[in-house]
C-alpha cells in the first residue's frame, strides 16, 4: 500500500510555519555534513522550452529518503497551465520501500518559501516592516506568505511584467493575509520602502537596479537555477553578505553568483556561508543594521526530503490522501 496525497492534501498537512521548521533543520543537517544529496540531473527539452530535474536526497539525521522529479516549462502559461509541474515520492529509508507519493508542485513552492522565511528570520532587520515581490506566480505567493510569517510585515508591494498577474496576486494575497499588499508600477516603486525583498522570476538579466536598495535591506533571490539566469545585479552580490542555501549547489548552477565572477567581481570565497551554517550559530549573520544581506537559493533536494517527509507525518496522523495498492 501506498499513501497518495493530492496539493489539498499537502496544503492541509504542513502550514507555512511548520514548514520552516522544517526546512531549517535540513539546511543544519545539509551544511553539517549529514545529508546524502548529488547534484540534481537535468534533462533539456529545448523542442518545447523546458527542463526535468530529478532531485534524490537522504537526511541521516532524521533517516528520511524522498526522491522528485519536477518540470519547469516555460511556454506552458501561454497554454494556460502552470511553468512548474512536480512529483514527489518518499521512500522507507530502512528497507527503501516507497511510502507515499505527492503533489510536489505546491510542495516545491511552500519548501522555497519556507526557506527564505527561513533566511529573513536569521538576516532581516527585526524591525522589518515592508517587503517587496517581484514575480508574481506562485512561488511569488509563497513568499510573501513566509516573510510574514517570521516578520511583523505591515505592508507589501507586488511588481511583474504582467501588471493583471500582479493585481490578482495582490487581491488574493491581502484577501489571505489581511494586510495591504499592492502593486507597484515598476521596481524602483517596490523596493522604495522595502524592508525585505524577494525575487521570484524566470529573468536572465536583473530585475531591479542595485541603487534603488535601501541600506539594511534583506534579499531572498530564488528565482534563478542555472548558470544563465541572473535575477540580481552583480554590484548588489558584490557588496551583500552573501548566504547561500549549499555551496556547491551555488557554484554548479546560480547564474547570480556565476555570471559576476566570470567577470572578476569576485570568487568563491566571496560566499559568507551557508544559512544552515548561520541557523546553527556556527557563522554570524547581520553585522549591522545597515548591512544588504542576500540569500541565494537554487533550491535543494534536502528542502523535499524535510518537507515531503513532514507532509508524510502529518498526513498519516490525520488520515489524509487515499491509500492504493501497487
Amino acid at each position: 500500500m501506498i499513501r497518495v496525497l493530492a496539493r489539498g492534501d499537502v496544503e492541509s498537512a504542513l502550514p507555512m510555519s511548520a514548514a520552516i521548521e522544517a526546512v531549517k533543520a535540513a539546511f543544519v543537517q545539509l551544511s553539517k555534513s549529514r545529508a546524502e544529496m548529488p547534484m540534481r540531473s537535468s534533462l533539456e527539452v529545448s523542442a518545447h522550452s523546458g527542463v526535468t530535474l530529478v532531485m534524490p536526497g537522504y537526511l541521516r539525521g532524521d533517516d528520511a529518503m524522498a526522491v522528485k522529479i519536477v518540470s519547469v516549462f516555460n511556454d506552458n502559461p501561454s497554454k494556460g497551465l502552470p511553468r512548474i509541474h512536480a512529483l514527489v515520492v518518499v521512500v522507507d529509508a530502512e528497507t527503501g520501500r516507497p511510502g507515499a507519493v505527492m503533489d510536489g508542485t505546491y510542495l516545491t513552492a511552500l519548501r522555497t518559501g519556507a526557506a527564505s522565511g527561513a533566511a529573513t528570520e536569521a538576516l532581516a532587520r527585526e524591525n522589518a516592516r515592508v517587503t517587496a515581490i517581484v514575480g508574481a506566480g506562485t512561488q511569488g505567493r509563497t513568499q510573501l506568505e513566509a516573510v510574514c510569517d517570521v516578520r511583523p510585515i505591515e505592508r507589501a508591494w507586488v511588481v511583474d511584467i504582467d501588471r493583471d498577474a500582479a493585481e490578482a496576486m495582490c487581491a488574493e494575497m491581502a484577501e489571505r493575509l489581511d494586510l495591504p499588499v499592492e502593486p507597484a508600477a515598476s521596481a524602483a516603486e517596490a523596493l522604495s520602502g522595502a524592508d525585505v525583498v524577494c525575487t521570484a522570476t524566470t529573468s536572465s538579466s536583473p530585475v531591479f537596479d542595485d541603487v534603488d536598495l535601501r541600506p539594511g535591506t534583506h534579499i531572498n533571490a530564488v528565482g534563478a537555477y542555472t548558470p544563465a539566469m541572473q535575477e540580481i545585479p552583480a554590484e548588489t552580490v558584490q557588496r551583500g553578505l552573501l548566504v547561500v542555501d549549499h555551496r556547491a549547489s551555488a557554484l554548479a548552477e546560480a547564474g547570480d553568483l556565476l555570471i559576476p565572477m566570470e567577470q572578476g567581481l569576485f570568487d568563491e570565497a566571496h560566499i559568507h556561508a551557508e544559512l544552515g551554517e548561520i541557523i546553527a550559530g556556527d557563522k554570524a549573520g547581520r553585522t549591522s543594521e545597515e548591512q544588504i544581506t542576500l540569500f541565494k537559493s537554487v533550491g535543494v533536494a534536502a528542502q523535499d526530503v524535510a518537507a515531503a517527509s513532514a507532509v508524510l507525518a502529518a498526513a498519516k496522523s490525520r488520515d489524509l490522501g487515499i491509500q492504493a495498492r501497487v
